[in-house]
């Protein structure tokens, strides 16, 4: 399917307009007598930090009632397809299917597709003997060269669907065998049309980075939870996402012009009237980024998509088409997501160059110390899956300059959207390691 007509008109204007915003709001206070230049700075440190403390505050981390608790009526519950996109993926096709296929639900609701995307390694050989094993699991095999990239092989499957929900996964997802008997019904009773579980990394206790990222998931849990909780919105992220057939196709499908398909499919929900969901327990399990190159690789694709969705769907976000409380959420968000890193950028680089203190620093101090809140309340309390690193001062010492990689990549991307033309690429992370799904 292809994306929504215009959506991804004028990017680069649209990413130089707001590198010219930003950097003229950090370098603007410098102006000011020492008196005042931290005005714009406290006043954004109080509006936003009160929003970052209700949302962290209010995060409630919802679980699924266990299976053994709940009486399921099996007539009653929806059809279901799990559709996984994969590319040179032999490492870990045979292990994933292997864990699909023991999932418990009805099997005259249940159908297993993955889709081969022009793999050239052994992924299509390997899913064509294990589809003559499992007779549920549909393999679907796309030309490597067919454009696209996710967007593109997930829209071949949803042309092919006949279940009311699909649940999309990574190839590297490990699932407890309860999950589907969980999540369903939690996003029937709260009638959502998609439902995001929470990620967690299942080799977190590898190094300092994997630990780091495990926590960082956690506190991305307890932030979309409170956002929702407040009045605001949840977001999709791409693995361990269930959907509603029908209101997907309503939105267009997944968007074939963008880098990071979760990210903007929140907001193609969002405008259609469609609410995510977020389930804190069961987890979808993952594997965390090996190395700092790796990383940095992939948060370039992910604050790419995220100021793309906001360049794209601006308009209407900002219209009475949502309630005041979603549009006071996603500005804040914005601000503090997007804003914050390039404003610092240009505060820190005016200093520099005009030997003055920078001024946004209270900014920055309260936004830290509001994530380092949230990766307490998402550390600390009970999970299922693989273990998540203790709040330890040592941990969140590291956890948090952790964090601040995201002030180097958000300007450095913010800077590259606006001069140079995008290509869109099948970008994927290697897997391959053998971790036991955790319960």
């Amino acid at each position: 399917m292809a994306s929504t007509p215009g959506s991804g008109d004028h990017r680069r204007v649209k990413s130089a307009a707001f590198l010219f915003a930003c950097g003229c709001a950090g370098a603007a206070p410098h102006w000011l007598d020492p008196v005042r230049s931290l005005w714009p700075a406290i006043s954004l440190a109080m509006v936003l930090g009160g929003y970052g403390l209700r949302t962290v505050l209010r995060a409630d981390l919802k679980r699924g009632d266990a299976a053994e608790a709940v009486e399921l009526d099996r007539e009653s519950l929806p059809s279901l397809d799990v559709v996984v996109a994969a590319r040179d993926e032999e490492g870990v096709v045979t292990r994933l299917v292997e864990r699909l296929t023991a999932l418990r639900y009805p099997s005259d609701r249940l159908t297993t597709w993955v889709i081969d995307d022009g793999s050239l390694d052994r992924t299509p050989q390997l899913l064509d003997q294990l589809a003559q094993r499992h007779p549920g699991l549909n393999v679907i095999h796309r030309p490597r060269n067919a454009g696209g990239g996710k967007s593109g092989a997930l829209n071949t499957a949803l042309a092919q669907l006949s279940g009311d929900w699909l649940l999309v996964l990574d190839a590297d997802a490990q699932l407890q065998e309860d999950l589907l008997e969980r999540l369903v019904p939690y996003a029937l009773d709260g009638g959502w049309s998609a439902v995001q579980l929470r990620k967690a990394v299942i080799d977190a206790d590898s190094n300092w980075l994997t630990r780091s990222q495990a926590m960082e998931m956690a506190l991305d849990a307890v932030v979309q939870t409170g956002r929702l909780a407040s009045g605001g919105i949840a977001e999709l992220r791409g693995n361990g996402q269930l959907i509603r057939r029908s209101v997907l196709e309503e939105s267009g499908g997944f968007n074939e012009d963008t880098v990071t398909d979760d990210l903007d499919l929140s907001f193609r929900l969002l405008t259609h009237g469609a609410l995510v969901g977020m389930l804190w327990d069961p987890p979808v399990q993952e594997e965390a980024v090996p190395g700092l190159q790796a990383l940095w690789k992939q948060r370039q694709r992910w604050a790419e998509g995220g100021l793309q969705r906001f360049f794209d769907y601006w308009p209407t976000l900002t219209s009475a088409q949502l309630t005041l409380r979603q549009r006071w959420d996603l500005a804040c968000f914005f601000l503090l997501q997007y804003c914050l890193p390039v404003l610092s950028f240009a505060d820190l680089s005016t200093s520099v160059i005009s030997r003055t203190v920078p001024t946004y620093w209270p900014l920055s101090f309260v936004a830290f110390g509001v994530s380092g809140l949230a990766y307490w309340r998402g550390c600390r309390g009970r999970n299922e899956g693989p273990l998540i690193p203790r709040p330890g001062i040592w941990h969140l010492l590291v956890a948090m300059v952790y964090l601040s990689h995201w002030f180097v990549v958000i300007p450095w991307v913010t800077l590259r959207m606006a001069l140079l033309p995008k290509r869109l690429v099948w970008a994927k992370t290697a897997h391959g390691q053998d971790y036991p799904v955790q319960v």
